[in-house]
């Protein structure tokens, strides 16, 4: 037997994710920069080298990317983090152009069937990982 319904539901409510944070003790708009470039999207048209805070403008709706300046370094690893899926190159392909923006390689978790990932960081050490992709 199913409850009977509610004559008068109140709408559930849920927030809604608008950015995703990164702190930076460097330039807030370098590492928007690094990746802008990386994901192939735009810095925000109101932001400029020297702000404290930048914003990374993502389509069809999806959480900014906002990388904020802050006082305290990094100090552990991060607990939350971007799984990437390469679009049109291989994990190998992604893993060197993101070297050549200005990551760096952190672990190479690469299996021999191909499976796996590469553990990389950001210019600040953000940490993110590159998956195989459809090519690879």
């Amino acid at each position: 037997m199913h409850p009977s319904p509610n004559p008068n539901p109140k709408p559930t409510l849920h927030p809604t994710i608008r950015h995703i944070t990164f702190d930076c003790t460097g330039e807030p708009y370098e590492l928007a920069c690094f990746w802008a470039e990386f994901l192939g999207h735009a810095v925000s048209d109101i932001d400029k080298p020297g702000d404290d805070e930048v914003l990374v403008e993502l389509p069809d709706g999806a959480p900014g990317l906002l990388f904020v300046r802050v006082e305290e370094a990094k100090t552990t690893k991060n607990r939350i983090h971007f799984d990437m899926g390469p679009t049109g190159r291989t994990r190998a392909e992604e893993v060197e152009r993101a070297v050549s923006l200005g990551a760096h390689v952190l672990t190479d978790r690469t299996l021999p069937n191909g499976r796996g990932w590469v553990v990389m960081a950001d210019p600040e050490g953000n940490e993110f990982c590159i998956e195989r992709g459809e090519l690879g």
